[in-house]
């Protein structure tokens, strides 16, 4: 290893599984392990382009693959800190580090002597004898290099360069912009007669948070625990529109923060990159290594769902615009009074609201069931160790274990919104799985939320959202914990983009069946199991707002590709270009000081450019996918070991396709999708 210099990073961690020891890492660790294990780096793949010997499967494409452990630990822990628990000095240290990342890899991928060596191997790969996962690797680390510009001559090459590290650092700035938004923002009220309406919970947990500030009264910020309740159930029109128009201006207020001149930038830079690359568009370059190959294939996708989906989107819009004026409202629905006037109408056709539901959803014991759900399925079992150091005290690490006792993966849960956290809900790793000289290095995964808060009363209760939403993530955290590569740039979710969603969306499935809910949904108070009524009331509410939740969707992948099929450098206004992109999705009018791409952050600040239709194109295949269990039984241990076997334990050591078809049987088709959705 490196010269370690005192520095944590740069050791040998001795903690349980060799997990990252938070308790002892310091800000100030961080340049200097970056740049000591780039050193490192440098140094592997020096010794691959130095190797005298003919170019081999071994001493080339998996010592590549074996290079850069260090790196990317160190990476794992920074990265993963800048997104869940930031703070100023992490940011200025990510813009002075992304630089020196993005001179590393472009180091390795337009070097002509490594890559000589590549093609070497490459056009004997007929000749060798590999496994199905050697023969993805040496393809995709060939074709990476090309994508990467290693074909490019030195004066494109030096382009390259300058394109790639300004997208880095631009990318960066995308989301902390966001961030910084979302945490200078709060709704701050003294007078509860202008609460009306809101539930006493969300009440308890505004006036938590105002005690936080050591204020009086009650804070709404854009969190969602505390905006949503605030859309739904505040009678005040007045203030619903005040924080949806918060909410929906983040990085487009001309301030500091604002996002419209990053977008553009991001975007022609993109454009530049594909272009060099010999592709006419950045969407061409993208799709090329996914499963809908072009945005022809896109399109095709988004268009079919929108037949389906715009005429039941549009006589749900009359519906809730029915109700409204029965129910006394005047002129025209708008945003920010839909999640008001739906989840009435809600209520009364279903005899339904989260809050019905919150007090059968104890966060402690749907995380029994979530975790129960995949003892049952698959065999592993979670057991905390308070050992394994922490970066906050709301983590919780736990050892994940096989059915036979052996060791599977650290998995650490962080489920509430902090200032130092961005917004949604996310799974990653700190540390990958790969296999050397007869050792199975386990991974370290994280699913990272911002759900409820306990309050002084109450545990924290969820709505079934975000029920739906730890599903999603844990899907996710399978996919990393069941990984069970060779190589590690094949391991866990290192798949296509437009594959990576299946084992989230497949898990959210369950969140509707009384069989597996009867398992840990129990009144907090009561201790009474969820009622058989409520859970049909959950069903037959499944497909409510179904056509907009649709085109909704829609909205975001017609927006994302018309960004990334640009074929000119873009110069108009970011808002205008939004509204035409979308247009056709849209059934409310057009609010004028809010704006999507400046928050979007999906595509601008992380991978799915060019990929956002990816949920939807996940969505037939997980429909299609749960099928199979809904045939063969809701926990039939032969279906899911399939689904282990054949999907999660693989990663990307094969293509997606073959993958899907060896647990299906046959290609997946929109059928099962639009038949859940109610949409057929």
């Amino acid at each position: 290893m490196v010269n370690a210099q005192n520095n944590i990073l740069l050791q040998d961690f001795n903690t349980p599984h060799q997990t990252a020891p938070f308790d002892k890492i310091k800000n100030e660790h961080f340049l200097p392990a970056f740049k000591g294990s780039i050193v490192h780096g440098e140094a592997e793949i020096l010794t691959i382009i130095e190797n005298q010997e003919a170019p081999t499967f071994e001493n080339t494409i998996e010592a590549l693959d074996n290079s850069g452990r260090l790196l990317n630990r160190t990476a794992g822990i920074f990265f993963n800190l800048l997104s869940s628990e930031t703070n100023d000095e992490l940011q200025k240290i990510a813009q002075e580090i992304s630089p020196l990342l993005t001179k590393f890899q472009n180091d390795i991928t337009l070097n002509p002597v490594l890559f000589e060596k590549i093609k070497v191997v490459y056009k004997q790969k007929e000749m060798l004898l590999l496994t199905a996962e050697q023969q993805t690797l040496l393809e995709n680390t060939y074709v990476g290099f090309v994508r990467q510009g290693a074909n490019l001559s030195e004066i494109q090459k030096e382009k390259f360069r300058g394109i790639s590290t300004e997208l880095s650092k631009l990318n960066l700035k995308f989301g902390e912009n966001v961030l910084k938004e979302t945490n200078n923002y709060e709704m701050h009220i003294t007078d509860k007669k202008l609460l009306s309406g809101i539930p006493e919970s969300a009440l308890e947990a505004a006036s938590g948070k105002a005690k936080s500030k050591k204020k009086g009264g009650w804070i709404f910020d854009l969190t969602m625990p505390g905006y949503l309740p605030f859309q739904k159930y505040a009678d005040n029109r007045r203030l619903r529109k005040e924080l949806y128009t918060a909410y929906l201006s983040k990085s487009f207020k001309g301030n500091e923060f604002d996002n419209q001149e990053n977008v553009k930038r991001i975007v022609e830079l993109r454009l530049e990159q594909a272009n060099l690359l010999g592709y006419k568009n950045y969407a061409d370059y993208v799709l090329e290594r996914q499963m809908a190959v072009n945005p022809d294939g896109v399109y095709k996708l988004l268009d079919d769902l929108f037949e389906a989906s715009f005429e039941v989107a549009k006589n749900e819009k009359k519906e809730i615009g029915f109700y409204a004026k029965k129910n006394g409202f005047e002129g025209e629905i708008m945003p920010w009074d839909w999640a008001y006037y739906s989840e009435k109408l809600r209520a009364e056709k279903f005899d339904l609201n989260d809050e019905m539901l919150k007090p059968y959803f104890e966060l402690e014991k749907v995380i029994d069931g979530i975790f129960g759900l995949a003892t049952e399925l698959y065999g592993i079992t979670f057991k905390k160790n308070n050992e394994i150091p922490i970066y906050h005290k709301e983590l919780i690490p736990y050892e994940v274990y096989n059915g036979d006792g052996k060791f599977l993966a650290i998995f650490y849960t962080d489920f509430h919104p902090r200032k130092g956290k961005q917004g949604g809900a996310w799974m990653n790793d700190f540390k990958g799985q790969w296999k050397e000289n007869g050792v199975d290095s386990r991974p370290h995964i994280t699913i990272v939320m911002n759900f409820t808060r306990p309050t002084e009363t109450k545990p924290a209760l969820l709505t079934f959202a975000e029920v739906e939403t730890f599903l999603h993530e844990f899907g996710h955290a399978l996919h990393g914990i069941f990984a069970n590569s060779t190589y590690s740039g094949l391991s866990g979710t290192n798949v296509y983009r437009d594959f990576v969603e299946l084992p989230s969306q497949i898990m959210e499935n369950w969140a509707v069946e009384k069989e597996f809910l009867d398992r840990f949904a129990i009144h907090y108070k009561t201790g009474e199991k969820i009622p058989a009524e409520l859970v049909e009331k959950i069903k037959a509410s499944e497909n409510y707002l179904a056509g907009n939740l649709s085109i909704r969707q829609l909205s975001f992948g017609y927006l994302d590709m018309a960004w990334h099929t640009l074929e000119k450098p873009f110069d108009g206004e970011v808002k205008s270009f939004e509204e035409k992109a979308w247009e056709k999705t849209q059934i409310f009018p057009s609010v004028k000081e809010t704006c999507m791409s400046t928050q979007f952050g999906h595509l601008f600040a992380g991978g799915y450019a060019a990929g956002y239709y990816g949920y939807k194109w996940a969505e037939v295949l997980d429909a299609d996918a749960f099928s199979v269990f809904k045939e063969k039984g809701l926990f039939n241990k032969k279906i899911a070991t399939s689904f282990r076997k054949n999907i999660l334990e693989k990663g990307g050591t094969e293509h997606p396709m073959v993958l899907y078809k060896r647990f299906r049987g046959q290609e997946p088709n929109v059928d099962a999708l639009l038949e859940r959705s109610g949409l057929k």
